[in-house]
């Protein structure tokens, strides 16, 4: 389990670059990317359609997320299928862009969605 600080600075910071593992080259793959705490967990989620990044956590779950102190947090990524917990997310104060773009029922049906476990 990460120490308080660290989890106060995660659910605090929604920039943050993640570090993937290519699919095909097994490179490493850094990104920026959107992060939500949402309920006490912990999203990475995205406009519809389909991302590298999701493909390749999806082939290895394991990612690695750069804080803007600093800090470097391992953490594995599990799919959130959950329609009624991605429609929270989706409407939640802190996604209001993503429905800018588009429907909450696009955003939930058609999301990548993956939540963070940091044990």
């Amino acid at each position: 389990m990460l120490d308080p600080e660290t989890m106060a600075l995660l659910s605090r910071t929604n920039t943050v670059h993640i570090t993937t593992t290519g699919r095909h080259s097994g490179r490493p793959r850094k990104i920026e990317i959107w992060m939500f705490e949402v309920e006490g967990r912990i999203v990475i989620t995205g406009t519809p359609g389909p991302r590298a990044w999701l493909a390749n956590l999806s082939a290895d779950p394991h990612l690695v997320i750069h804080l803007p102190n600093g800090t470097d947090v391992p953490a594995h990524a599990t799919p959130v299928t959950d329609r009624e917990f991605r429609r929270r997310v989706f409407t939640a104060e802190a996604t209001w862009w993503y429905r800018s773009q588009t429907s909450v029922s696009d955003l939930v049906d058609n999301s990548p969605m993956v939540e963070l476990d940091f044990r």
